[in-house]
């Protein structure tokens, strides 16, 4: 899933660190392990519940890889949550971009239903292109509405009536944005929005911008979250670079891969 167009088209060898490539791929690896355990290994270990197994060396064993994997796949969102806002910043064309990311939002959701909801079509619970895309338009609009109430060139009761008016369009806007992707039930649903939001806010410091992202993901999506602030390291070293540009293999990985871990739940037994 490529989400960035990040900000300097310098050679990645004339500048040393991690470029947007990199994180992409750390991005996509994290992801699969994540999702592995999330369709395979769940439907194993509750398969052994109803075979009432539970309490056996192997079930205790796949328990606690499960739990690993699911760990390590924390590190997956808040890096294509960066990558969004770096392509929102660096796009040429952000309706176009909005445009990719609605056509691979329909393009994921059967393989998405087939891998989490067990069916071919089920709007229970949405994958998280809905969720990028809704948090691009949703700091689109945030951006457009700061850029039409500049208050840094007025002063005294105007300049703090312009703030307080800007502070309620925003509000308004990230509210209308997480309640969408909550009704919706897009994956991460709200608290992915305000993320998405806290990245886009801090976007000029992007090691404070990740880290409070992720303190956010954590305080409303669950501590498990907090794993993440390990993709910190990484982030340390990212270099601005965009790096090698296969951007399609990215978009294309989200839906392939859940169609072909599904493909293995219905070939091992599991359901599709």
């Amino acid at each position: 899933m490529e989400v960035s167009t990040a900000g300097t088209n310098s050679p990645v060898a004339e500048k040393k660190g991690i470029s947007g490539y990199g994180l992409k791929m750390i991005a996509v690896v994290t992801m699969l392990i994540d999702h592995t355990a999330a369709t395979i290994l769940e439907r194993i270990l509750l398969q052994m519940q109803e075979a009432g197994t539970e309490m056996s060396t192997t079930y205790g064993m796949l328990s606690i890889v499960y739990f690993v994997m699911r760990l390590i796949g924390r590190m997956a969102f808040p890096i294509y949550c960066f990558l969004l806002v770096e392509g929102f910043h660096y796009t040429r064309n952000r309706a176009k971009y909005a445009l990719r990311l609605f056509v691979f939002a329909l393009i994921s959701e059967v393989p998405f239903d087939m891998a989490f909801n067990q069916s071919f079509c089920s709007m229970s619970y949405n994958n998280v292109f809905l969720t990028l895309l809704i948090g691009l338009l949703t700091i689109w609009g945030i951006h457009e509405s700061m850029a039409r109430i500049p208050i840094e060139q007025d002063t005294g009761a105007r300049r703090m009536g312009l703030g307080l008016l800007r502070t309620m369009v925003i509000v308004v806007i990230l509210l209308a944005g997480s309640g969408l992707a909550q009704w919706l039930n897009t994956d991460y649903g709200a608290c992915g929005i305000i993320a998405i939001f806290i990245m886009y806010m801090l976007y000029r410091n992007p090691m404070l911008g990740f880290g409070t992202m992720v303190l956010e993901l954590g305080l409303l999506g669950g501590i498990m979250e907090w794993a993440a602030f390990l993709m910190l390291i990484p982030m340390h070293f990212y270099n601005g670079t965009r790096g090698k540009q296969i951007k399609y293999f990215f978009y294309a990985f989200y839906p392939v891969h859940l169609l072909v871990l599904s493909l293995i739940c219905y070939a091992m037994g599991l359901g599709i």
